[in-house]
């Protein structure tokens, strides 16, 4: 008997402007997938459809995480985080309160909550920070605090869409590192958008590509051929 994989999407179908995407895949509990293409392939749009913010157009599309089918399941309670690419923190809340956000929807005291955050901020090298506004953040704390937020609330899946983008070299090596890191100890399973190649081959143990909407090839990292990337 085949064992059912850990997540499924099938015939994610949507049509946004003139681009028509439809998605497909597949990924086992606990490892990273990498999503690459040109801008404009609908990369974006295939996560977005995963986490509910996007409803797909067909109705016989389908999203099974953990044995449960998602498709008609609020974002909210999908058990999906999701990391962008701006860190999307909260503005009018401090770090330590961005963090526990997730706990306190959740109904988990303030007192309570707050603790749990104050000891995610110190596994992110973030001590000291809780008591910060995001606007005195660099572009790498607060990543590492969007990080922390998604995470406090263990997920089953995480969605990162271009999260180290817009980072220098040597901060985007930091942060992925501590991606492996948190995943290896939480034991999340990953779909990650990007551009960098190099980057997808470090993070993850499947890659797909799409172009103009569809998936082009998929397969393991190890098997991943850049120049595929040329290729019409």
């Amino acid at each position: 008997m085949t064992e059912k994989p850990y997540f499924c999407a099938e015939r994610l179908c949507k049509t946004l402007g003139s681009t028509h995407v439809v998605f497909s895949a597949q990924a086992s509990r606990g490892t990273m997938t990498a999503i690459v293409g040109p801008s404009g392939s609908g990369k974006t749009t295939v996560l977005r459809m995963i986490s509910g913010l996007l409803a797909p157009d067909n109705t016989d599309a389908s999203i099974m995480l953990d044995g449960q089918e998602l498709i008609t399941v609020a974002p909210q309670k999908r058990g999906i985080g999701m990391v962008f690419q701006s860190g999307a923190l909260f503005s009018h809340l401090r770090v330590v309160d961005n963090v526990a956000y997730g706990l306190r929807c959740a109904g988990m005291r303030r007192r309570h909550s707050r603790e749990i955050a104050e000891s995610f901020l110190e596994r992110f090298g973030l001590t000291g920070f809780a008591r910060r506004w995001p606007e005195s953040l660099s572009g790498g704390e607060a990543q590492r605090v969007s990080l922390a937020r998604t995470l406090i609330v263990q997920p089953k899946l995480v969605l990162f869409d271009e999260p180290l983008s817009a980072l220098d070299a040597p901060l985007r090596k930091r942060l992925a590192a501590d991606i492996l890191r948190m995943q290896a100890d939480m034991g999340f399973t990953g779909i990650m958008v990007t551009h960098d190649l190099t980057e997808a081959q470090y993070l993850a143990s499947r890659i797909i590509i799409m172009k103009e909407g569809s998936v082009y090839w998929s397969g393991g990292a190890d098997q991943f051929d850049p120049r595929m990337m040329e290729k019409s």
